[in-house]
């Protein structure tokens, strides 16, 4: 690889890193690793080519184009955290795999996943998943930390609420709010 080409891949990489926390390469095995998949497992089921897949994670691309690639990523994210707590097994994050990769993507909101609790209101989870899904719509992660620390001096309840449901785990939001409640 060439000095532009190297330099092309590091500015891939920081984009990446601005835009979905970390680069995708870092993200990607995560997943990879977390959720017993190959490479190919996993493009399947974020609705990529395996060549699509190894450029974002190798760098030569930076941007993932499609929204509902994107949600899925999300998704399996919150997937992977579910399996290393233990609230998963492995038979069900195969089911749920397979949920995900069928899914359409788009608005958190329109989600066709059980979006109410027996009572009929929505879930916790799935309140903080959707302002989750609103924050990271227009902003990468980087960008809602930079908007916190600047809003911390004069707005530290705003800012709080930026870092947890903005760049924060779905995990520690839904605790969070759940400690708000009371």
């Amino acid at each position: 690889m060439d000095a532009a080409q190297q330099e092309a891949t590091a500015r891939a990489r920081e984009l990446q890193r601005n835009w979905y926390g970390e680069p995708l390469g870092a993200l990607f095995r995560k997943l990879i690793d977390d959720l017993g998949l190959n490479q190919a497992r996993l493009a399947g089921v974020l609705g990529l080519s395996a060549p699509m897949l190894s450029q974002l994670m190798s760098g030569q691309r930076a941007k993932i184009g499609n929204p509902a690639v994107v949600q899925r990523v999300q998704l399996l994210q919150e997937l992977a955290a579910q399996v290393a707590d233990g609230s998963v097994s492995a038979a069900e994050a195969t089911e749920r795999m397979d949920e995900i990769k069928r899914s359409q993507g788009g608005s958190v909101l329109n989600n066709t996943t059980q979006t109410t609790s027996s009572s009929g209101a929505p879930t916790v989870k799935r309140v903080v998943r959707e302002i989750q899904s609103l924050l990271r719509s227009v902003a990468a992660a980087g960008d809602i930390i930079d908007a916190a620390d600047t809003l911390a001096p004069t707005h530290p309840e705003l800012a709080e609420f930026l870092r947890v449901y903005g760049a924060g785990r779905t995990s520690d939001a839904v605790t969070h709010y759940q400690s708000h409640q009371n």
